[in-house]
């Protein structure tokens, strides 16, 4: 199974939960908002179930993301930017969010506007080396 269109996966060279710490870091130290630390995994043993590592991080900039809302309000489904961390079959580690350009072309928002959700990316592929 490949990579759905509008998503990028980065593979991490660290556990899930190391991931998700070293990103949360990193945007601690950019001055970033994190909005929420989500533990699947943990949420599913808590309602006995299993399901391998995996953990979401929301985080962002309202100076980078508010022109996106104010442009097409329905950019709000896909802010704050997201990067979700999550062990395959195998047990390598991902990290997934939306692509950019994928962001900018569903909500019809000018290309400039890329450039204020690539750090986002870059912040997740520096989290995963």
């Amino acid at each position: 199974m490949g990579t759905p269109a509008g998503i990028v996966d980065i593979e991490s060279k660290h556990s899930v939960a190391e991931t998700i710490d070293r990103l949360l870091d990193l945007c601690k130290s950019k001055g970033l908002l994190v909005f929420a630390r989500i533990d699947f995994a943990g949420d599913a043993a808590r309602a006995a179930l299993k399901m391998r590592p995996m953990e979401a991080l929301l985080f962002g900039n309202p100076k980078a993301g508010t022109a996106l809302l104010v442009a097409a309000p329905r950019a709000g489904l896909d802010l704050p930017l997201r990067a979700l961390a999550w062990e395959d079959e195998g047990g390598t580690v991902w990290v997934s969010m939306n692509a950019p350009r994928y962001v900018v072309e569903r909500h019809g928002l000018a290309e400039a506007l890329i450039a204020n959700l690539a750090p986002g990316q870059a912040l997740a592929e520096n989290a995963a080396r």
